[in-house]
């Protein structure tokens, strides 16, 4: 097969994360694979590494507005490159890759990594652009649920696929708390809250870090991996708590495997989610999961057994959790056992990669009719062009 991945950036977002994993997959069974970034700027770091799996990059930023430039020029590279299978990745992407790929008569498969709240017209305009994917994928059953319920594609072309991992790139190790603690300023034997991610509203590491405050002390630590447009927000916010000197903002890391590997419990107090790879990483680093009941995770972590789950937006229910596993070691070792477990046997990149070859060769071995361009007129796209900026 010849397959695109059409991506919004090459930043260090989820669905890139996936999207590289499949990449990797795909080029060691034999595949012709290229990555495609609509975005301005500079390429991101993920580019350097889809070269690096042996995949193609290329950069096709999209204009102000409703750029329908783009989409002319994304159906040309895709025609020039005999493209079999396009796969979007998020809303930007659907709305110009799905049409350009059918048009140049390629088969279109779509993943929606969350939630992807949008106002009324851009969610109309996801319909009408999901018309031209052959299989449109949620990476969990409540995201999947979600799509169902506002009616982001025909019933009967949605499939649900679970994002998987690298997992060779997560496991206990004993040997690296020490070192990164070291390079934290973290005490040797203190244990240690942690989170990775986004420094971002929609992730709420504010209700997190109130959470942990009262149980934070030289012994006890909270750790924050991540850049964002938060940062100097949630700093401010933790010094200016009793216990905030205990809050230690890591920064971006290229070594989250050694950052897991050091954490005892592991936090995310998302107010929105899809299915997001740290949970299942953290999982196969052996660690016990505290977590807001949002998205797909409560798909991923079983309530009770690899972790706890929390209402989103309830400071005490999260400090009451993060307070148990502390206080019970033997508690938090068993869950972070069984986490493994579950991680090892259901969030691997191997079996993700299985599992879309599988759905690529189902819509290529279809007689699915690519609609013709007429239809972009008849859904109205040209009128939307002065109101969304997609």
């Amino acid at each position: 097969m010849n397959i695109a991945h059409v991506l919004s950036s090459f930043g260090m977002g989820g669905q890139e994360r996936v999207a590289l994993d499949l990449a990797r997959g795909q080029l060691a069974a034999g595949h012709q694979v290229f990555a495609v970034s609509l975005a301005e700027g500079p390429e991101g770091p993920h580019a350097e590494n889809f070269r690096s799996a042996g995949a193609r990059v290329f950069s096709l930023p999209k204009g102000a507005g409703f750029d329908v430039t783009l989409l002319a020029r994304l159906h040309a590279l895709l025609r020039r490159e005999a493209v079999s299978i396009v796969h979007t990745h998020n809303p930007q992407p659907l709305v110009y890759g799905a049409p350009a790929g059918k048009l140049a008569g390629a088969r279109v498969v779509h993943t929606k990594h969350g939630a992807n709240p949008d106002g009324a017209r851009r969610r109309w305009l996801r319909r009408g652009a999901s018309e031209f994917a052959d299989a449109y994928v949620a990476v969990s059953n409540t995201t999947g649920e979600l799509a169902r319920r506002n009616r982001e594609c025909r019933f009967e072309r949605l499939h649900v696929i679970p994002n998987g991992i690298d997992l060779a790139q997560f496991a206990p190790d004993p040997n690296a708390k020490l070192g990164v603690c070291r390079e934290l300023g973290i005490p040797e034997g203190a244990r240690i809250i942690g989170t990775v991610g986004r420094l971002a509203k929609e992730k709420n590491q504010r209700l997190l870090i109130a959470a942990a405050a009262p149980l934070l002390s030289d012994s006890v630590r909270l750790v924050l991996v991540g850049t964002g447009p938060e940062q100097e927000a949630l700093q401010t916010f933790a010094r200016s708590l009793a216990h905030g000197k205990y809050v230690h903002f890591a920064g971006a890391r290229n070594d989250v495997g050694r950052v897991l590997a050091m954490l005892d419990v592991f936090a995310l107090s998302s107010l929105t989610e899809g299915l997001p790879l740290v949970i299942p990483e953290a999982m196969a680093a052996a660690l016990p999961i505290v977590s807001t009941r949002v998205g797909g995770i409560p798909d991923v972590v079983e309530d009770g057994k690899i972790g706890f789950l929390v209402p989103s937006g309830d400071e005490h229910a999260l400090r009451e959790s993060l307070s148990k596993l502390l206080e019970d070691p033997t508690l938090a070792a068993w869950m972070g056992t069984r986490a493994r477990s579950v991680a090892l046997s259901r969030y691997s990149a191997s079996r993700m990669t299985a599992d879309y070859m599988t759905l690529y060769e189902r819509v290529l071995s279809t007689n699915a009719r690519a609609p013709h361009a007429s239809y972009l007129e008849g859904q109205r796209w040209t009128s939307l062009r002065s109101r969304l900026s997609l």
